[in-house]
């Protein structure tokens, strides 16, 4: 599986933003995908994630009714759509695939790492 995170860039606080993260190869039902972000000097963190099978998703604390996660409906495309965005969530943002359907905020559930895209919000 690989996949391509796409539609980071610089942003005015309380803007919004639509990262995108196209998979390809074999992604079946079983399957879930999380986003993650990293802002510099800082861990990584679990941002939200989606079930490949039913879309239910999961969200960080932090991010709960700001972002939102959705699949597109044809393809394997999962979208995390950004509001009221805070400079805090400046950061590089990556999305994973997982072989188990579940939506995990543990970095070693998942399976395929995309390459990050920068999101920079602006004060």
């Amino acid at each position: 599986v690989q996949l391509q995170a796409s539609g980071g860039g610089l942003v005015q606080v309380g803007g919004s933003l639509r990262l995108s993260c196209a998979a390809s190869g074999p992604i079946s039902s079983a399957h879930a995908m999380g986003w993650f972000r990293q802002a510099p000097g800082m861990d990584r963190k679990f941002v939200g994630g989606i079930l490949w099978s039913g879309g239910s998703t999961r969200y960080a604390d932090f991010v709960k009714g700001r972002f939102t996660i959705s699949r597109a409906n044809a393809g394997n495309t999962v979208y995390l759509q950004m509001n009221s965005l805070k400079p805090e969530d400046t950061a590089v943002y990556s999305c994973a695939v997982s072989r188990n359907a579940f939506v995990s905020s543990a970095e070693n559930w998942y399976h395929y790492w995309g390459q990050g895209t920068q999101v920079t919000v602006s004060s």
